[in-house]
């Protein structure tokens, strides 16, 4: 079944200009549950009352408004906001091309896939193409809906895909994070890395994480309708913290999965997994109180 367009744009600069359709790159595969009366089972609406004359207000009745100081308004009509939003013209205007990688993921939004409209296969291909070649994406503006975005469009396969940008304004610094000043020891960073090491993997596969709470709903969903009682599986209670880093990193090697089968396992005799943290305090104080009985023994 092929993909629906949610809407169309023309891709410009020079004078090249490329109509193509934007195509949703994500779908939602959530399932959405609605409110519902549990006296009757009737999906209730929603209303917006008015807290003051203690009465519904129609929507036709509602103007919006921005609160500048606490309780106070600056209101705009309908046609206020029209005359501010910026005009429909489904374009996505090409400003300069960039490494792909100088754009920090912390500015990526949404992604479209891009489909050449009527007509344009061959510019479009040529523009994805041209942006392989030089390994460049593009750095546009998009009008749609009464607003402007901010994109970026990249290669993709023999395509492109568009990248729906924050702006600078709307991403936080860093700087607003507190993290302290205590630096780890190298020993620390060591087996840190051997542990990063030991789970590592060259490539990125995203089947192997699907959403298990999605599918607990889905399952759950299908028992009711099938007139079956819910069973739903006890979740593991989470580990005790250790506190000691050392311990920790020590405790993690040999326990995760290991690139071409070294799971950090000794070879030779006697090879065996590390003991957790736990097992090794209760081994270490089991050797450490016959050592001091044996002493008092002596004298």
């Amino acid at each position: 079944m092929s993909a629906r367009a949610i809407g169309s744009a023309t891709i410009s600069f020079g004078l090249v200009a490329i109509p193509v359709k934007i195509f949703p790159a994500s779908k939602s595969t959530g399932i959405a549950f609605n409110m519902l009366h549990a006296k009757c089972g009737t999906r209730v609406k929603q209303q917006y009352v008015c807290p003051l004359d203690e009465e519904i207000v129609p929507r036709e009745a509602m103007i919006k408004g921005y609160e500048f100081a606490k309780g106070q308004y600056v209101t705009f009509e309908a046609d206020e906001l029209k005359a501010l939003a910026e005009p429909a013209t489904q374009s996505i205007e090409i400003k300069e091309f960039i490494p792909q990688d100088q754009v920090p993921t912390i500015y990526y939004d949404r992604p479209f896939y891009l489909g050449p409209d009527k007509n344009a296969s061959r510019p479009y291909r040529l523009l994805s193409r041209a942006l392989t070649q030089t390994g460049r994406a593009a750095v546009a503006r998009h009008a749609a809906r009464g607003k402007q975005y901010l994109v970026l469009l990249a290669p993709y396969g023999d395509g492109l895909i568009m990248y729906q940008l924050h702006h600078k304004d709307e991403i936080r610094a860093f700087d607003e994070v507190p993290i302290g000043e205590a630096a780890p020891k190298a020993k620390e960073v060591d087996l840190a890395v051997q542990l990063i090491d030991q789970t590592a993997s060259d490539t990125f596969k995203p089947g192997d994480y699907p959403d298990e709470v999605q599918q607990r709903i889905e399952q759950a969903v299908e028992q009711k309708l099938e007139g079956k009682e819910v069973v739903i599986s006890d979740v593991a209670a989470p580990q005790a913290q250790i506190i000691d880093l050392m311990e920790a990193l020590k405790a993690s090697i040999g326990h995760g999965k290991s690139p071409k089968g070294k799971a950090g396992a000794k070879s030779g005799k006697g090879a065996s997994r590390k003991p957790p943290k736990r097992a090794v305090e209760s081994q270490a104080a089991t050797k450490t109180k016959p050592k001091k009985r044996a002493r008092s023994t002596s004298k």
